[in-house]
């Protein structure tokens, strides 16, 4: 079994990363700005499709290189932690429709507000099913990550 990844035909990363990067500088601009729902539903979806790229590096890595493996499971646990805080963020936005913002009883029930808006519920919640069966409560309240800086 080999120890290192074979080279792809194409690589796809970097090329996120740069979309990324020209969707910050074009479509965010300085200053004040309320974050929309879709914008958070989007970056939602990419924090969630990231958990699943390093889940399957995370499932690979781990067998050939614990200690590797053991890095980027925390990364995976942080990047899952992200996604929960964009998801809050989502249901604390102010409506699409009215501008209302929603009371903070609505934000702690987490009631959705019908589709298009559950598509960002129902994406949460399979993911979270993953992600109980892979971590436990406390890797997910774990302030430390691990890292030791020198």
């Amino acid at each position: 079994m080999s120890r290192t990844a074979t080279p792809t035909a194409q690589d796809f990363v970097p090329f996120a990363t740069a979309a990324l990067d020209f969707h910050r500088t074009l479509n965010v601009p300085g200053g004040p700005l309320v974050t929309t729902r879709a914008e958070l539903d989007t970056l939602h979806a990419h924090l969630i499709s990231l958990h699943g790229l390093f889940d399957a590096h995370t499932a690979r890595t781990g067998q050939l290189v614990p200690i590797e493996g053991n890095q980027l499971r925390v990364a995976r646990t942080r990047i899952w932690q992200a996604a929960e805080h964009v998801h809050t963020a989502y249901h604390a936005a102010p409506r699409t429709e009215s501008g209302e913002i929603p009371d903070r009883e609505a934000c702690r029930a987490r009631v959705p507000e019908g589709a298009p808006e559950l598509t960002i519920c129902q994406r949460h919640q399979r993911t979270a099913h993953l992600v109980r069966r892979q971590t436990t409560p406390a890797d997910l309240q774990a302030p430390f990550t691990g890292l030791v800086r020198y």
